[in-house]
């Protein structure tokens, strides 16, 4: 009898916020590698707020996920078999594996992890979360000194990235969370400089009214991650020649509506113009020749300290949907994780 793993696929596309329907949970037959292919067992896949997105079709900046192929995503595990000559039994590797228990791909896809970190990180701090946040600072980011950066999911693997390195380089660090326990991690484990909850400034109004408080002298780099009324509230706090990079906006990503879609977008393009601000698009995937720069720049941080991650492990392949579910309503506690 043929060895089998177990995998999520996408069953239907979601109308609205995703459903545990939307996905269905198979065993399918273990592949056998071909010529320079490599089989792995996961240890960790990872879930992110982009793959709702992709669970649509839509044109985008990537392909929509195809219906009944097992879940997109990045995963770590062990080599368990090889036809690529670069890897063997027991290296530990990185690939985009998905939602499953295995995954088979050519070994040039693969990227070997260094063992002296939890094999985890390479899907936060020091994988494309973490590159997301060095790489958008370091294109568009022109920090200075005495400036002042905002970021909203400030916890998060993204967010609580782009802070400490804003906060090294000389910033005043302003987060926004939600609830006073990821309030207490940003202040204490990430140190910002100050951290807003966005459930208790739930109106743009008040969300301004406090923007106003911890950034006296406004908000030069915005780092957009979430939409919504943070995004309304930040907006008029922003200086001249402020820069805005647009990360991601969870808080629509399922199609939800709130009162930034009553604000006109004759004000706001006003805005952009009389205060000359840069609202520039992020995709890490434009900076991927300096993933290794990144790497070689931040591991030894991760390594002693200096940079600080957190991670939050669901249990098992079935715990996926709830655990994807509950990050894209911020339910998560740092860089969400499906252990194996």
């Amino acid at each position: 009898m043929a060895e089998m793993m177990r995998r999520f696929v996408l069953a239907r596309r979601p109308s609205g916020f995703p459903v545990e329907a939307d996905f269905r949970l198979e065993e399918v037959p273990l592949p056998a590698p071909g010529p320079g292919e490599v089989l792995v067992q996961l240890s960790h896949f990872s879930l992110d707020p982009y793959m709702r997105g992709r669970m649509d079709y839509v044109q985008s900046y990537t392909d929509p996920q195809e219906l009944d192929h097992t879940m997109g995503g990045g995963g770590v595990g062990q080599v368990i078999a090889s036809q690529d000559p670069g890897f063997r039994a027991g290296d530990l590797v990185f690939g985009m594996f998905g939602w499953a228990t295995h995954g088979c791909l050519p070994g040039r896809r693969l990227r070997k992890l260094a063992p002296h970190l939890p094999p985890s990180t390479a899907l936060g701090v020091l994988g494309m979360p973490g590159f997301t946040a060095w790489s958008g600072l370091r294109a568009h980011g022109r920090m200075a000194p005495g400036e002042t950066l905002v970021v909203g999911a400030c916890t998060g693997p993204v967010g609580s990235m782009v802070g400490q390195l804003a906060r090294e380089a000389g910033l005043h660090t302003v987060g926004i969370t939600s609830g006073p326990e990821k309030r207490r991690l940003a202040l204490e484990t990430f140190r910002f400089d100050a951290c807003l909850d966005r459930l208790e400034h739930d109106t743009i109004l008040k969300m301004m009214e406090a923007m106003h408080e911890v950034c006296p002298k406004g908000v030069d780099i915005y780092f957009e991650n979430v939409g919504g009324v943070t995004l309304g509230g930040v907006l008029p706090v922003m200086n001249t020649h402020g820069r805005i990079i647009v990360c991601g906006m969870v808080a629509w990503y399922s199609g939800e509506t709130d009162a930034t879609g009553q604000m006109p977008l004759q004000k706001v393009w006003r805005m952009a113009l009389v205060k000359r601000l840069t609202i520039q698009g992020l995709l890490q995937t434009d900076h991927l020749p300096l993933f290794d720069q990144f790497l070689e720049e931040v591991t030894p941080k991760v390594r002693d300290g200096r940079i600080r991650y957190l991670e939050d492990m669901a249990q098992g392949l079935e715990s996926a949907p709830q655990a994807f579910f509950s990050m894209l309503r911020g339910g998560n506690m740092g860089k969400q994780v499906v252990a194996l």
